[in-house]
């Protein structure tokens, strides 16, 4: 299991370096089919995946990333009411043989997964993107191995005994402040390259830490979703790690959050 979650890991940064460096259509193309893919875990799990609500949210997960692409976000609102109509109509369509439920998740899908992954694309085009798009994984993947680290060292206190047994309080607080440590790492080493943010050793470490802390619930939120429907992973595509939804719970958190604090980084 180790090996195999080792590999996965490895494949998984290897892809993620390739995609980032020469982003544009590449990570654009590399982002929609996560996000497809993680749809479709997730709308299996409310047994939708066969559903024409499912297909038509597929084909909005795309329209959507390509107004980004475009830059053409105007559009975004109305196509939701077009989406939202759609669905219902599809809803009625097909009645009684589709729950109205399974069209919600399929609906909530398109934020929770393609809406907020997207912000990976979004990151990368702002100025020195390629350097700053990694904050996104530092306070995701770096939180969780620095949490996981302090939890088995020192982890004591049980944070959400119900809902994940194994973190702890000091787990907890070990990942936010490894993630801190670490985007001041990162400012320190690529400092000379980011003209953009005024001042990343101030800036990055404090993007880290409320990363980390969103990139928990992120974490949570998604078992708590496993835990309702009593399945363990959401898929078995990454050997060792489950689906997409498996490994990318915590960067659906971390990824429109650092977008959002680095835009604020950019306005000021």
């Amino acid at each position: 299991m180790f090996k195999e979650r080792l590999i996965s890991g490895i494949l998984l940064v290897l892809v993620a370096i390739v995609a980032i460096y020469f982003g544009g259509w590449v990570l654009w193309g590399v982002l929609l089919l996560i996000s497809l893919i993680g749809m479709f875990e997730l709308a299996r799990v409310f047994e939708a995946q066969k559903t024409v609500p499912l297909y038509i949210c597929f084909l909005a997960a795309a329209g959507y990333y390509l107004l980004i692409r475009f830059d053409q976000e105007t559009y975004i609102i109305p196509s939701i009411m077009v989406l939202v109509i759609l669905l219902l109509i599809s809803f009625v369509i097909a009645f009684p043989k589709i729950a109205f439920t399974q069209v919600l998740a399929c609906f909530f899908s398109i934020f929770y997964v393609a809406v907020t992954m997207c912000c990976i694309y979004r990151i990368r085009e702002l100025d020195g993107g390629v350097y700053l798009v990694w904050l996104v994984f530092l306070g995701a993947w770096g939180s969780d191995t620095c949490a996981y680290c302090v939890g088995r060292l020192i982890g004591k206190h049980k944070a959400f005994p119900v809902l994940s047994p194994k973190k702890s309080w000091e787990g907890c607080i070990g990942g936010v402040l490894g993630a801190a440590l670490l985007g001041l790492a990162y400012a320190l080493i690529f400092e000379s390259k980011i003209v953009a943010v005024g001042n990343p050793v101030l800036a990055f470490p404090v993007i880290c830490a409320c990363a980390s802390i969103l990139s928990q619930f992120g974490d949570l939120a998604a078992s708590g979703i496993k835990r309702q429907h009593e399945i363990k992973d959401y898929g078995k595509l990454i050997p060792g790690h489950g689906g997409i939804l498996d490994r990318f719970d915590s960067v659906i958190f971390t990824a429109p959050a650092t977008y959002l604090l680095l835009t604020l980084v950019f306005s000021a």
